[in-house]
């Protein structure tokens, strides 16, 4: 028996080493031609090993490949195995009804909760690097990288393995870098009055004069193949990335657009300098309805969650607003920081919204009644050790969470600096700060 543990445990390294891999093809192989060693294994072999991991790596594992994924989804063995070790635990998506739902919902379900758990509860350990030389005011969280930039003239893609600086895009002379986003193999971002293309192996491309020069732009989005820039005069503006043409201008507002946001269902929201959110339909070319905040101040920031359909917003005066749009109706609002920068949440994540503002208190927030579940800071003092790797000195300090009744300004500044960003991924947040460091908050 001590002998099958041993071969199993030794199969879960070799597994643990392949999802670290990220999500490479499943059809990998050595020098020599042949599958790698991993893939090689029989179905009935890698439901064996899948059954001794616990429901947190199944959920990874699930990612990995087209072939482990329908293991996870059809093996009769994993489902008898994990509904009798997991199901039957105290957790709420265990009780008969859930049964009924296909494993892969399940799974999904208690990754989300152990996602909730960790930001609310669990212990806070922080990365910290020096990204850049000035400041760095935004960042974007995809697929294990992280892009940052706006300050210098130069934009970097890191690797959350060992916080390796993998690309670096120049932003064209005498512009500025305003807005940008990422996807698998570009970026898009907007500089100056025109959208720029830097495709993955570094070649930069910008959009014609005719095609790509607009009023101020504020802001921009990007969502495949469509990237939308919301303008100085009110109107947001569509280019499609391959044909580079403007394909739509979109009245939005009477005054500019300060936030942008785009729904699966290619939704535009939009958020304006006076406090009102509009949401369009570019494919109707139809205004689906405008939503009122109540202080009448600039919304910094928008997103909204495309499984419960609610539309978060954050405004320049702290308030943190919610409706529902299916009945454009406003949830809640609460008033949480002096400033509110950015609001995220993770991907299906229903429960958490992650807020960051002027006061440098990271703050997670009940999606559905805007109550506050937890505030976190840097422990004072609370340097843990410092690493050197090639992109210089990483840092880990220790967070600390702050009682609700706590006097924020009593607390240094050193300990709390101001939030201008911030990204969600499983169980980990990534902050900018306006200074040349880039912090990676993991829950545990």
């Amino acid at each position: 028996m001590e002998r099958q543990r041993r071969s199993f445990a030794a199969a879960d390294g070799k597994m643990a080493s392949a999802v670290s891999t990220g999500d490479r093809s499943d059809k990998r192989r050595t020098s020599s031609g042949a599958l790698t060693p991993i893939l090689r294994l029989e179905h009935d072999i890698l439901c064996m090993i899948f059954a001794y991991l616990d429901m947190f790596d199944l959920v990874r594992c699930s990612a990995v490949c087209k072939s482990w994924n329908s293991i996870m989804n059809d093996s009769s063995l994993l489902n008898k195995y994990y509904y009798k070790q997991q199901i039957s635990s105290s957790f709420t998506p265990g009780t008969s009804a859930s049964r009924e739902k296909p494993l892969r919902i399940v799974l999904q379900e208690l990754a989300m909760e152990q996602h909730r758990l960790a930001l609310q509860e669990g212990y806070i350990h922080i990365d910290q690097w020096r990204g850049h030389s000035a400041r760095v005011d935004q960042c974007r969280m995809r697929r294990g990288l992280i892009l940052t930039g706006i300050g210098d003239k130069v934009m970097r893609l890191w690797s959350l393995e060992g916080y390796r600086c993998m690309e670096e895009y120049s932003i064209p002379d005498r512009v500025s870098l305003v807005d940008f986003d990422f996807d698998e193999s570009k970026i898009v971002g907007l500089v100056g009055t025109r959208l720029c293309i830097w495709r993955r192996n570094g070649k930069r491309s910008i959009f014609p004069s005719q095609e790509g020069t607009f009023p101020k732009g504020l802001c921009m989005r990007y969502f495949d193949p469509d990237a939308v820039v919301g303008c100085e005069d009110g109107t947001a503006r569509v280019f499609d990335m391959y044909s580079r043409r403007c394909s739509q201008i979109i009245r939005m507002h009477s005054s500019p657009i300060s936030s942008l946001c785009l729904g699966d269902d290619q939704l535009i929201l939009s958020g304006s300098s006076v406090g009102s959110i509009t949401i369009s339909d570019p494919s109707t070319l139809e205004q689906v309805t405008k939503l009122k905040s109540i202080d009448g101040t600039a919304i910094r920031t928008l997103c909204l969650n495309p499984t419960s359909e609610y539309v978060f917003a954050g405004s320049a005066d702290g308030y943190t607003y919610c409706w529902d749009l299916r009945t454009r109706r406003r949830l809640w609002e609460k008033r949480v920081s002096p400033h509110i920068f950015s609001i995220q949440h993770l991907q299906n994540d229903t429960s958490t919204l992650a807020v960051g503002g002027i006061d440098g208190v990271f703050r997670m927030l009940d999606q559905n009644n805007g109550d506050i579940v937890a505030r976190c800071i840097v422990k004072d003092d609370g340097l843990i050790s410092t690493c050197q790797s090639a992109s210089g000195a990483i840092q880990r300090l220790k967070g600390r969470r702050i009682h609700e009744d706590a006097i924020i300004d009593r607390i240094p500044r050193a300990a709390r600096p101001p939030i201008t960003c911030l990204a969600v991924g499983m169980k980990k947040v990534v902050t900018t700060h306006g200074t040349g460091n880039i912090r990676l908050w993991k829950f545990n």
